[in-house]
């Protein structure tokens, strides 16, 4: 039976070492992306709020022509009469500005709330980084645990055609029954549709692999020895108080309540008055009245506005801020919670996995001098090929079940970074 998986299709496939999917992924995810612009308009934000506290300046320039015809008619810019059959052009330019002298405090809480907004989206992107590390990490390792499933399942396949091979010579020489052989035969289609569910799965993961680092097609994962080396000496304690003061999600839901109380701050500002000076200079001329010399003008405006009463609008405002803001502050203890029961699960998930991985290393070992056993007293008439087969089954197995403990290893590691916010 010809296996799903081409093999020489199969090492044409692009291979990525986890560092360089992880470069790739930062730069092709959406969710970084996204962060990253994120943090662009923040600081332009920011920007635009310490420019709030500088005055305002606009240059003005018109220019008109009228044409007069038949009767006499007065200059709308000069107010002077015009006579009839006459063109009256005229020209204006100047400068005007304004400068907000009290804002009711809104200034500052502008100001506040725009480093807050600027810290927030930086809490965010190195939280979307973290968790496009994670997700890169689990499908990478999903490739890999594929690639080792297969290899498992080939070594099924090549001992279930050993075995066949020698239960048909058994039964050539008369020292086995067909029923034999027969069993041999269904084991054997058993391993090769184990072999093509795993090169399956290897062709979803690795698929699912690419599209994450922004490729086409295929990506095979590069193993390291580095991976199966996972033993690290934190307390969990110690890793908890980590995880509270450095967590990615928690800095950004600490990052949030920031934001919240800064707008809540400037919402309040509603209720004070606004003081704004205005200024205009001006130079205008007209051809008729004084061909174009440039008169000057100037204007100086001081406007105080103090809205007393505004339907409840800004009540309605100051409200909806104060709301938010306790919503942060439940969002952000829930957060620090939600990280301190993960944490838990994944450290006793690690210490599982680790205790798994030592005891498949040795039902693999156990297994594999059981089968050669079974083996050798089948081929001295001595066991049945039921034992044989129920042997060969163990051991394929124990390795399947050391694989799925690795890997389950690597997994838990993964999203322990993932929620300390460094690696380990």
């Amino acid at each position: 039976m010809p296996a799903l998986v081409d093999r020489a299709a199969q090492e044409t496939v692009p291979a990525l070492s986890l560092e360089q999917a992880l470069d790739r992924a930062y730069r092709v995810q959406p969710s970084v992306v996204r962060a990253q612009s994120d943090v662009h308009n923040a600081e332009q934000q920011k920007r635009e709020a310490v420019g709030s506290w500088f005055p305002s300046v606009n240059f003005n320039s018109t220019g008109s022509s009228t044409w007069n015809e038949g009767v006499g008619r007065i200059d709308t810019n000069t107010g002077l009469p015009v006579g009839g059959n006459q063109v009256s052009r005229n020209i204006r330019f100047g400068f005007s500005g304004s400068w907000d002298v009290f804002t009711g405090f809104r200034r500052s809480a502008v100001s506040r709330q725009a480093r807050a907004q600027l810290t927030a989206a930086d809490a965010d992107l190195i939280d979307a980084r973290f968790q496009t590390m994670l997700l890169t990490k689990q499908q990478f390792y999903a490739a890999l645990y594929a690639t080792e499933l297969v290899r498992v399942r080939q070594a099924g396949v090549r001992r279930a055609e050993e075995q066949l091979k020698v239960s048909i010579n058994k039964l050539r020489t008369g020292s086995a029954t067909r029923s034999d052989s027969l069993r041999s035969v269904v084991n054997l289609g058993n391993a090769l549709v184990q072999r093509v569910n795993a090169e399956t799965q290897l062709a979803t993961a690795e698929a699912s692999l690419a599209r994450l680092v922004g490729l086409d097609g295929r990506v095979r994962a590069l193993d390291d020895s580095s991976f199966h080396r996972v033993a690290f000496d934190i307390p969990e304690a110690e890793l908890r108080q980590e995880a509270l003061a450095s967590s990615p999600a928690v800095l950004s839901a600490e990052a949030s309540t920031g934001v919240s109380l800064q707008s809540w701050n400037a919402a309040k500002a509603a209720w004070w008055p606004t003081l704004t000076l205005s200024g205009n200079w001006d130079w205008s001329g007209n051809n008729q009245v004084n061909n174009y010399q440039l008169l000057k003008q100037r204007s100086l405006v001081a406007r105080l506005t103090w809205p007393l009463f505004n339907g409840f609008t800004r009540e309605r405002n100051v409200a909806a801020q104060a709301n938010g803001y306790d919503v942060a502050v439940a969002t952000a203890a829930d957060t620090r919670r939600q990280v301190v029961s993960t944490l838990i699960t994944r450290s006793a998930e690690l210490k599982a996995a680790s205790l798994r991985v030592e005891i498949a290393r040795e039902s693999v070992a156990a297994a594999e001098e059981d089968l050669r056993v079974q083996q050798e007293r089948y081929r001295l008439g001595a066991s049945t090929i039921i034992e044989v087969l129920t042997s060969q089954e163990a051991l394929t197995q124990a390795e399947v079940d050391g694989v799925n403990a690795r890997f389950d290893l690597l997994l838990a590691k993964a999203q322990i970074e993932a929620l300390v916010g460094r690696s380990l």
